[in-house]
């Protein structure tokens, strides 16, 4: 075994055009020249990174549940003790949102369920065993909907257990599941739901998940690159201009980091590569240097010596005309700057025009494949 590791590490690696000592586009190898038990081992990893991902979350969402149900708690004392009525929610919602501009769960509506949910269930434990382990948006249905705490547990718990949607959960209610499987509540087996199911890719996009944990969240941004790589990929090779498709998400080593190229063509007309990186977020200078990163990395390790130098093009969701100005002023490589949701700011060289888009073609098509992105849906507080 030891001889065998050693084998493997000398190795060579398999990479697009030319390797050099510190850089290299990294190739993966033809499945049929890898051990037997590779695919076995790789369904065992990604089922491990699946339910590891989904505990993760689910632990967070947990403790959000846990804290919404204890600021309903204080409303309620306070209501009680000290007569806070709708005027006092209205502020307290204010002042939450001022001191925590990036969480959208403080509107007074929100702090209204969260009330509601702490009078529902008095007690931490029976929140803390089974409540936490779904979504705040079933909360909100199982307080509209259900009449009785016995029939909220029962929802509560089969939602976990089955990993049923939101959508689910309201068609299962509407239809009185719980009538016509009797009224014996099964045991919460503490177990994850399936890491596949309807509620475990629900959790990954609760916004309220999201601004609970204080950051952005990363998928909204990664789903809007994808529809919009998606779509620009669709575009160029509709075109008929000449650009052939060579990869996306093209891995890139360059020294002990690690970088992907989003969309890398080659234009048969030009005879050059054409590097498409895509942003879904307003144009920032560092930008033209990461991309000019990768045409360097292209014209290094992939570029014929007949090619001709490789062009970047930079999609951004907004610019300002005087800043990408200032940022590609002296740089010598052919690099344009598009954005798809203003006007035109820059064009490409004039000795690409008539083989490649215009920008202004480039920007109509993403804006409008933009308006074609499907939108997240649910009930916003």
């Amino acid at each position: 075994m030891a001889a065998r590791r050693r084998t493997g590490q000398a190795e060579k690696r398999l990479a697009l055009g030319r390797q050099r000592e510190e850089a290299r586009l990294p190739a993966a190898p033809a499945k049929a020249d890898l051990p037997r038990d590779y695919p076995d081992a790789l369904g065992a990893i990604t089922r491990r990174i699946h339910e590891e991902r989904l505990r993760v979350v689910l632990a967070a969402n947990s403790a959000m549940v846990l804290l919404y149900w204890d600021i309903g708690g204080m409303i309620l004392e306070r209501q009680d003790r000290a007569g806070w009525g709708a005027k006092v929610i209205d502020r307290l919602a204010a002042d939450l949102r001022e001191a925590f501009p990036e969480m959208r769960g403080f509107s007074p509506r929100n702090l209204k369920y969260m009330r509601a949910f702490a009078a529902a269930w008095p007690e931490r434990a029976i929140v803390q065993e089974a409540l936490a382990q779904i979504p705040w948006y079933h909360h909100i249905a199982l307080l509209e909907r259900c009449r009785t705490p016995e029939e909220r547990l029962w929802y509560a718990r089969q939602s976990a257990e089955h990993g049923w949607s939101h959508n689910i959960l309201s068609l299962q209610i509407q239809s009185r599941a719980h009538e016509r499987q009797g009224k014996a509540i099964t045991n919460f087996r503490g177990t994850l739901p399936p890491t596949e199911s309807d509620l475990a890719v629900q959790v990954f996009k609760d916004p309220y998940l999201f601004d609970f944990l204080g950051t952005a969240d990363p998928r909204r941004e990664r789903e809007v690159e994808q529809a919009l790589v998606d779509h620009i990929q669709r575009f160029l090779l509709e075109l008929g201009t000449g650009f052939a498709f060579v990869g996306r998400q093209v891995p890139l080593e360059v020294g002990d980091q690690d970088f992907q190229i989003d969309l890398l063509f080659y234009h048969l007309k030009l005879r050059c590569y054409v590097v498409v990186e895509l942003k879904a977020v307003a144009f920032d200078p560092a930008f033209v240097g990461q991309l000019n990163l990768y045409l360097s990395a292209a014209d290094d390790l992939l570029r014929h010596p007949d090619d001709q130098p490789t062009i970047g093009l930079l999609l951004c969701r907004a610019k300002n005309k005087v800043v990408v100005e200032y940022a590609l002023r002296h740089l010598r490589r052919p690099i344009g700057v598009a954005g798809w949701e203003t006007k035109l700011v820059e064009k490409l060289p004039k000795a690409l025009k008539g083989s490649l888009p215009t920008v202004e073609e480039i920007e109509a098509e993403l804006a409008g494949g933009l308006r074609r992105t499907p939108r997240s849906r649910g009930r916003r507080s």
